[in-house]
């Protein structure tokens, strides 16, 4: 009896170590998978909650690991490896895609690849006032860090697609007045000659909608139109206003009168002025209406949608002057004797 129990009892301890085995190597197997699923959701967590965006470039061509390599180098990811693992679970590491990003350090690895495999780039908003020349246009995208001023500025003397372009002036007056004015989208280091070409799409675009409205009587072609455009809008300062100057100048015009265009001669000198000088008014150049008859050679500045309709569909009157009042506005005359007496009373003061 003694003998059974004895052998009963070994049998159990027998039984027992490979269970107690089986236990010690599923725990840590479970600890094991437990840690690695910690650090695996480290790696996939943001790096800086609340953190700055940053600007990231991808190059065309760049693989996943180039990416990765770069995230990891701007503190974005934490792991090179599990960004490429996460691309490839997604399915999406063929799939990234190059541009500006700007990358927030509070988005989880994943969004991040999500992200660059949607090409949802970073874009640089910016606004062309009606009336800027092609040089403000050169300084103003400077200032807003997208291209050089000089780089824009050849880039603007270059040849384009468009027939309108064709004997205009050459240099980087040389797409002045089809820069269409408007507001733009796009990625930092665009090329200065793709951002021209935008700009000259939307002008065609434009015109091509407007041209139907063209008076049949107005018989320019598409450079005369803006040429005529652009003096239009440096000299209105109401939009009312725009109808009725292109009708003076257009009688002018026909009449083989000079257009006398005090913002011809504004164009020629290096900064504004209150009131132009009778040796401004003498300046030597083609673009100095005051000296020639007809147009300058090119448009003086970028017209807006409004002055193209007004050269397209001038108001019919027998206005021959103009003259500015205290408050921008203009006072009209048909006759010299008349514009006279309303330049001495606006420009003394008594004049209302």
């Amino acid at each position: 009896m003694g003998e059974e129990l004895e052998t009963s009892h070994n049998y159990i301890i027998a039984f027992d170590r490979p269970w107690r085995h089986r236990v010690t190597l599923l725990l840590a197997l479970t600890a094991l998978l437990v840690g690695l699923g910690w650090y695996f959701t480290t790696l996939l967590a943001p790096r800086h909650p609340g953190g700055a965006a940053i600007e990231v470039s991808i190059p065309p061509g760049a693989s996943s690991a180039t990416i990765a390599a770069t995230l990891a180098e701007k503190g974005l990811i934490r792991s090179p490896l599990a960004f490429r693992l996460v691309a490839m679970a997604q399915g999406v590491d063929r799939q990234l895609k190059s541009g500006s990003y700007l990358i927030s350090p509070g988005l989880p690895l994943p969004a991040i690849t999500r992200l660059l495999a949607s090409g949802n780039t970073l874009e640089i908003e910016f606004t062309v006032p009606e009336g800027y020349t092609v040089r403000q246009i050169a300084s103003l995208l400077q200032q807003k860090g997208l291209v050089k001023e000089e780089d824009f500025l050849k880039a603007a003397a270059g040849d384009y697609p468009f027939s309108f372009l064709q004997g205009l002036p050459s240099g980087p007056e040389h797409v002045q007045g089809f820069l269409f004015p408007d507001t733009y989208q796009v990625a930092p280091g665009t090329p200065a000659r793709e951002i021209i070409m935008m700009m000259l799409n939307r002008f065609n675009q434009v015109y091509q909608e407007i041209a139907p409205q063209k008076d049949k009587d107005v018989e320019f072609n598409i450079r005369q139109i803006v040429t005529l455009a652009s003096i239009v809008e440096r000299e209105a300062k109401l939009d009312n206003e725009r109808p009725l100057i292109a009708g003076v100048f257009i009688n002018r015009l026909r009449r083989g009168m000079r257009l006398e265009s005090c913002a011809t001669v504004e164009y020629l000198l290096p900064a504004p002025k209150p009131v132009l000088s009778y040796q401004d008014l003498q300046i030597d150049s083609p673009y100095n209406t005051y000296r020639v008859k007809g147009l300058p050679p090119g448009p003086i500045a970028n017209p807006g949608r409004a002055s193209l309709l007004a050269v397209l569909k001038p108001n019919q009157t027998d206005y021959l002057y103009f003259v500015a009042k205290p408050d921008g506005s203009h006072y009209f005359s048909s006759t010299l004797a008349e514009h006279n007496q309303a330049t001495a009373r606006y420009e003394s003061g008594n004049g209302n």
